[in-house]
């Protein structure tokens, strides 16, 4: 059996010699990538509140088992998801796309700075009521 450090350092021998992974491959690490950072941005968010698993799960109409699948970045949660996550954790979810770099975050929704964010607006009521309207409209958790 291959360990994963094995495996890692195959891989980088293979972009080291010039040979390109396959298309899918590179997008299915984007995503596997993408998932890990949203949940690392939910397990900061909810331990910086003093919440467990599942109190946030109650919050944001979860069980606490799909709470640590994606905290584990074993999935990435649909966009109503993150909604409720955000309005569970009192806070603005933002993810930035720039590059091939992905930033995510929750935050304050007085604007205070984070640990990991700069500061951010207030949400308005406007993008509350559709937040919440996306919510109602579906029962998926990722």
């Amino acid at each position: 059996m291959v360990s994963h450090a094995r495996w890692k350092l195959a891989r980088d021998e293979k972009v080291a010699q010039g040979i390109a992974e396959a298309p899918e491959v590179e997008r299915r690490r984007e995503e596997i990538s993408l998932a890990f950072d949203l949940g690392q941005a939910v397990y900061d968010r909810r331990v910086a509140l003093g919440l467990s698993q599942t109190e946030l799960a109650r919050r944001a109409g979860m069980k606490q088992p799909q709470v640590s699948k994606l905290e584990l970045g074993g999935t990435v949660p649909t966009v109503p998801l993150l909604a409720r996550l955000a309005r569970a954790m009192d806070a603005v979810f933002r993810l930035e796309l720039f590059g091939s770099s992905i930033r995510v975050t929750f935050t304050d929704l007085d604007g205070a700075p984070s640990e990991q964010a700069a500061p951010e607006p207030a949400s308005t009521a406007a993008a509350e009521a559709e937040a919440d309207a996306g919510a109602e409209r579906t029962a998926a958790t990722g």
